[in-house]
């Protein structure tokens, strides 16, 4: 795949919190209580479409002119939970990530305009003077998920389910836990990394999303979605991902003083997710 391509292809992993409808103030709640009984709820395929549209127009619409009004919703033990797609904030988010990124210069310029990206960014400085505390519902990350997103999940709260290829169904590789057992994790992976090695990236990353989880409310669900990775790998790439379980296995083993036991652990999750990676930038 080309470097250009790769830019609009969705090779990417999500971190999504549901929240319950009680934890919005009015009139949001009322229109997310409304939303929830539609019978056309859109889906993950649905949001892709409509961003992939804005991004192969004539100019590109990395940031839509209106938020949206849309959500992801499920409903756990007769609870509705609501994951708003908030996709004008995301799309700042995402931009951002994208000009700090490793493109050259002169592809970025190809897919964005320096003058879009200088609208844009003009737009989102005005935007956060009105809105200094939002944030997103839904995190995303390209070409890999971050080690730190599985530290929030256990092995048994995995669901693969490979879907059948031939019939356009898209295989799904997911994760769904409580909030309150999320923090609890977070808050374990934290002692046991900062108890055996010094202040690092994957401590600054755990750090990260445990306060941002700390904006939700204390029911919400989290779930962490492999998207369009799945995409990216075979279907036995898939099936043999434990990657959670590794992660497990990693803390467990600091834990325990056992740093032969955390490097195992480790090795395993560089070589797959180094792998996935280095696809990026094949032909």
């Amino acid at each position: 795949m080309s470097v250009p391509s790769s830019v609009f292809v969705p090779y990417a992993s999500y971190l999504r919190v549901y929240e319950p409808l009680a934890a919005f103030p009015e009139p949001e709640r009322g229109h997310w209580s409304r939303y929830a009984c539609r019978p056309d709820t859109p889906g993950v395929q649905e949001e892709l479409r409509r961003s992939l549209a804005d991004l192969v127009s004539v100019p590109p619409v990395p940031v839509p002119v209106h938020e949206s009004g849309d959500a992801f919703v499920v409903t756990v033990d007769g609870v509705v939970l609501v994951c708003p797609w908030r996709t004008r904030l995301r799309g700042w988010l995402a931009l951002e990530e994208l000009v700090g990124g490793t493109l050259p210069g002169p592809v970025l310029d190809a897919m964005l305009p320096p003058v879009v990206r200088e609208q844009v960014a003009a737009d989102h400085e005005r935007w956060l003077e009105r809105n200094p505390d939002a944030r997103p519902w839904i995190r995303s990350s390209v070409w890999r998920v971050p080690l730190s997103w599985f530290a929030v999940f256990s092995d048994e709260e995995r669901e693969y389910a490979p879907g059948d290829r031939a019939a356009g169904e898209v295989p799904v590789l997911r994760y769904r836990t409580p909030m309150v057992q999320a923090r609890r994790r977070l808050a374990r992976a934290l002692k046991a990394l900062r108890g055996a090695i010094a202040e690092g990236p994957m401590t600054e990353s755990l750090v990260g999303v445990g306060r941002w989880l700390e904006e939700f409310h204390p029911r919400a669900l989290v779930e962490l979605d492999y998207g369009g990775l799945v995409h990216a790998v075979g279907a036995e790439t898939l099936a043999a991902d434990r990657s959670a379980a590794d992660v497990a296995e990693g803390i467990a083993a600091l834990r325990d003083g056992d740093g032969e036991g955390a490097e195992e652990a480790y090795g395993r999750l560089a070589e797959r997710w180094r792998a996935i990676r280095n696809l990026q930038f094949a032909n």
